[in-house]
């Protein structure tokens, strides 16, 4: 094991340019949230005798002004005080504690230990490796509705196609865009598909054979631009997106041992047993209704104790191990900025009182227009919802609430596809989604410069997006 961690960094590290720039566009964000307060007349929505909301009761509120100043700069705390406030404080716990274990596991040794026998078996089949691991990242997110949880995976993921002859970014498109697709792509999503389908009152096993086919087509579409990547990496190494980020994963203990020597069969075993048990209980804790809320709590735990155990076991050092722990905690430490001012763009829009009028006007803008219009008028409408309200437990209820008592000719099972597709790919878009924030960090790579390479992609993303609305529509779906 190496001892020398002190002078390692972490494996999340942000550097200074990025978390400028990510911080500026936020801000630039923020600041148009406020204003907007100033100018969208203030609405509020009624009461049913229950106590939920009556989407279909609408106020108008003239004597609602925009946000107080103090209270729109200050949002990124103060967003902590939300109704999101307490899921927003375990989603910044999560990603500390997941940086914190993967840094101990990455000191330990155990990604040396694990990716090593892996790279040399896949050496002369990189390609499968490709396939299956982006299928696989596919499934989950298409079945289970997983995401941010496979932020866990990323550094495994990211060493092993390193070690394979690819990049980190390759690393980053096979897992996390991977799993950002296959959410979008939903066959059983509980967390878009089954819920909104429950909340609009359709069985979600209807027409499941379209989203099947749906999966099929976004999978071979997300693998013919991995392989474009792979294949100009090959042709160029420099035109990779994270060539200095795999310079220093290649040198650090991540993927060597100074002295040349295998890395221990205890610590190949520890760490081996402690990623399957997180992934068994990722698959169990996500597909059990009753634990299906607290996945990210469970697994918060989890990595929290048993992070700790598996590095002591590995290392017999309870010293070095909190050492790295440490050093992986405060270097997450700056992504809780993006966290907090991400979030705080919905808290705006909900003290400024403007969500209520820009959904009042969706059943006005559908009115008098052809099926076909008001399919895209909605799918617009939850693109843009999205940007600001990244939970999509939150806008299924929000949105589907409202589908299910508006009049605009849609089937249910149509409006619960077009909620999907809107809710979805956007996660590994807008830089109002914390999950893609904090990967692109822990590759170190731009999210601009993500957003230029990406481009092509969603272009012919969009497009098959509205084809297979439009089909959908056709075809009585």
């Amino acid at each position: 094991m190496n001892n020398g961690t002190k002078n390692e960094k972490a494996l999340i590290n942000i550097s200074v340019k990025t978390f400028i720039q990510v911080t500026l566009l936020l801000v630039i964000l923020m600041a148009a949230a406020i204003i907007m307060t100033y100018i969208v007349p203030k609405g509020s929505f009624g009461t049913l005798p229950d106590g939920s909301t009556d989407y279909a009761s609408y106020t108008v509120r003239n004597d609602i002004g925009g946000i107080p100043l103090p209270k729109g700069i200050f949002a990124p705390l103060l967003v902590f005080t939300s109704a999101d406030g307490l899921s927003l404080i375990m989603l910044s716990l999560f990603l500390l504690v997941i940086s914190a274990s993967f840094q101990v596991m990455n000191d330990a040794g155990g990604v040396r230990a694990l990716i090593g026998s892996l790279s040399e078996r896949f050496r002369d089949r990189a390609g499968l490796l490709i396939i299956v691991i982006s299928f696989t990242f596919m499934c989950f997110g298409a079945f289970l509705g997983l995401f941010e949880e496979m932020l866990t995976m990323l550094p495994i993921v990211c060493a092993l196609c390193v070690l394979t002859g690819f990049d980190s970014f390759t690393g980053f498109l096979i897992s996390i865009v991977s799993c950002g697709f296959g959410f979008a792509s939903a066959i059983t999503n509980p967390f878009t598909v089954l819920l909104a389908s429950g909340i609009i009152g359709v069985n979600p096993m209807h027409h499941i054979w379209y989203r099947i086919i749906i999966f099929a087509v976004m999978y071979l579409l997300l693998l013919g631009f991995i392989f474009l990547y792979i294949r100009k990496l090959h042709k160029d190494p420099a035109s990779g997106l994270t060539a200095e980020h795999d310079r220093k994963l290649k040198e650090s203990a991540s993927l060597h041992d100074p002295a040349g020597q295998p890395a221990p069969k205890r610590t190949r075993i520890t760490y081996a047993v402690f990623l399957l048990a997180a992934l068994a209980l990722i698959i169990i804790s996500s597909a059990l209704p009753s634990l299906r809320g607290y996945t990210v709590v469970i697994l918060l735990a989890y990595f929290l104790f048993f992070g700790l155990a598996a590095g002591m076991i590995s290392t017999g050092s309870p010293r070095t191990v909190f050492s790295s722990f440490a050093k992986g905690f405060t270097g997450a430490l700056p992504t809780l900025v993006f966290i907090c001012m991400a979030a705080s763009i919905r808290y705006i829009f909900d003290e400024g009182s403007i969500m209520p009028t820009i959904v009042h006007r969706i059943n006005g803008l559908a009115r008098e227009r052809s099926i076909y219009a008001v399919a895209l008028i909605v799918y617009l409408i939850v693109l843009v919802l999205e940007f600001f309200i990244s939970s999509s437990t939150a806008k299924a209820i929000f949105i589907m609430g409202i589908l299910s008592v508006a009049d605009i000719g849609l089937s249910k099972s149509m409006s619960v596809l077009i909620y999907t597709f809107a809710d979805g790919y956007t996660n590994i878009v807008f830089p109002t989604s914390p999950v893609l924030l904090i990967a692109l960090s822990m590759i170190e790579v731009d999210y601009l410069k993500w957003v230029k390479k990406s481009l092509p992609l969603f272009i012919v993303n969009f497009v098959l997006v509205l084809s297979f609305i439009f089909l959908g529509i056709a075809v009585n779906y």
